[in-house]
């Protein structure tokens, strides 16, 4: 039961490979950071996935996530929550939301908001982003009503938060760069400043996902931080669904109390016809 200590939307987020630990030369063909146009998703579209960790011999189902597009007027403004499962609370409860609203132009954030409780730890911060200035503000209050902090931040170009870096990835064109492309990005989390790369390293044909059946997947390897929650070199795969809609359908990673996978559950809304299936 100590792996279910590890399950909050911020840790699912990482395992989709948004968090890297170093920056390394990109080859030629990297992927510019600031030129993105949306045509992988549209208002309504709604990924659900599971989480599991494992815990030899067996696998356990800590609790899942739900990412969700709403579109307002000029912006898309992106959901995700993600909570333990009830036979899990006495042990620890996790009840995490983060949500972000982007520029439908540029896919950059504009306002964000964390809104987090994992055991007896609370948190809600809202960032505000001024892209054009290269700045964020920052609320930050420990426990609902407790009182906000104020900060502000620089950062670099197009920086983005946790969560809308998922869906500017899904935009990028590997298919164009090839093999071993790689996509610089930057995302803002906890008053902190983090570089990020994901490397397209190929193709999976027929790719069994566990409960799901099997798919055409292209396959991206993303960095990870080391410390609580990964080991020094770890490695971490990221299988993303080898149509138009490119949507994550598997994350697998050792971790430092066994391995965890992140399940594609159930879609809806998508943008175009999920082809990736192969049965």
């Amino acid at each position: 039961m100590k792996a279910v200590k590890l399950f909050s939307l911020a840790s699912v987020l990482v395992f989709f490979g948004f968090i890297p630990n170093s920056v390394q030369k990109a080859p030629e063909e990297a992927i510019s950071p600031c030129v993105t146009r949306n045509s992988v998703f549209q208002n309504g579209e709604e990924l659900t996935y599971q989480v599991y960790y494992n815990l030899n011999p067996m696998w356990v189902s800590a609790g899942e996530v739900t990412f969700k597009v709403f579109e307002e007027e000029k912006q898309y403004h992106y959901q995700a929550i993600g909570k333990t499962y009830k036979q899990h609370d006495w042990y620890f409860k996790v009840r995490d939301r983060y949500e972000s609203w982007v520029d439908k132009n540029t896919l950059l954030p504009s306002y964000s908001i964390r809104d987090v409780l994992e055991g007896n730890y609370q948190l809600v911060e809202k960032t505000s982003y001024d892209q054009r200035n290269h700045s964020t503000t920052v609320w930050r209050d420990r426990k609902k009503g407790k009182g906000e902090e104020k900060t502000q931040h620089k950062t670099v170009d197009c920086v983005h938060d946790i969560l809308s870096v998922l869906y500017h990835l899904r935009n990028i064109d590997f298919e164009k760069t090839g093999v071993g492309s790689i996509a610089p990005f930057s995302i803002f989390i906890d008053k902190e400043e983090y570089p990020l790369k994901m490397k397209f390293v190929g193709k999976d044909a027929n790719k069994k996902v566990h409960g799901m059946g099997h798919y055409r997947l292209r396959k991206f390897e993303p960095d990870v931080i080391s410390g609580t929650i990964f080991d020094e070199g770890t490695r971490m795969t990221v299988w993303v669904s080898d149509d138009e809609n490119k949507i994550p359908v598997l994350i697998e990673s050792p971790v430092s109390v066994g391995t965890v996978k992140i399940v594609l559950k159930g879609y809806k809304g998508l943008k175009h016809p999920f082809t990736a299936k192969v049965d």
